[in-house]
């Protein structure tokens, strides 16, 4: 790459910045709206497949299995174009939140699974022995520690969300990747906006694991 073609990139990626950066907030809203969605659904799978209910237990892991095991740009076409065969019609918005939601919610579930199964059971038993019931023993005991256990894994959750919201610009909905082939439509030079796009993914990325990094020395303090 000559000087000349390096600055046509850096002026193609100065020029898109302003409306990938309006459209970084739509992205952010994304991962946000299904991290806080995916969890506590994400909690509710693990408690079913913790269950001693053979039902639960099957249709939840069923969930798990087919989600994980599926792309999560499959999910979204069967989410937003399948859906309607069927008559449940969502706009490009909605249909997005729920297959990232969906999507979150099972991988979320086996990290708070694992936490939960990293704890002792003598300390479960020393909870019995004190008087404290079943969702007494959860809550006070068990779930404060598996947070502290669970936090890296959900964090890097979050991160994988905040890229894999990509994939709903394949529904029409102009989040950061779509804003930049839209800019791309129109100046026809694709590095600087692809460019400038990766670079604005990189740095929220980086500033999540740095809150990432710093909750965990908050919690090791703490322990």
């Amino acid at each position: 790459m000559n000087t000349e073609q390096l600055q046509l990139v850096l002026n193609s990626a100065l020029e898109a910045l302003p409306t990938l950066l309006g459209a970084t907030p739509i992205t952010l809203g994304f991962a946000l709206a299904a991290m806080l969605l995916g969890l506590p659904l994400g909690f509710a799978v693990a408690l079913a497949r913790l269950s001693g209910v053979r039902a639960l237990r099957g249709v939840s892991s069923l969930f798990v299995s087919f989600m994980r095991g599926t792309p999560l740009l499959v999910q979204i076409f069967v989410i937003y174009y399948g859906l309607p065969s069927l008559g449940v019609t969502l706009n490009p918005v909605a249909g997005g939140i729920i297959a990232l939601t969906l999507n979150a919610a099972a991988y979320l579930s086996e990290t708070i699974r694992a936490a939960i199964l990293s704890i002792p059971k003598g300390q479960r038993e020393a909870a019995t022995s004190l008087g404290l019931n079943p969702s007494q023993t959860m809550r006070l005991i068990i779930l404060p520690q598996a947070a502290r256990v669970a936090l890296p894994s959900m964090s890097n959750t979050l991160i994988g969300l905040v890229k894999d919201t990509s994939l709903v610009s394949v529904i029409t909905v102009v989040e950061l990747l779509r804003s930049a082939q839209l800019v791309i439509a129109r100046t026809f030079e694709p590095f600087g906006p692809y460019l400038a796009a990766a670079l604005i993914y990189w740095g929220i990325s980086s500033l999540l694991e740095l809150v990432q990094r710093a909750l965990e020395r908050r919690f090791s303090r703490g322990s």
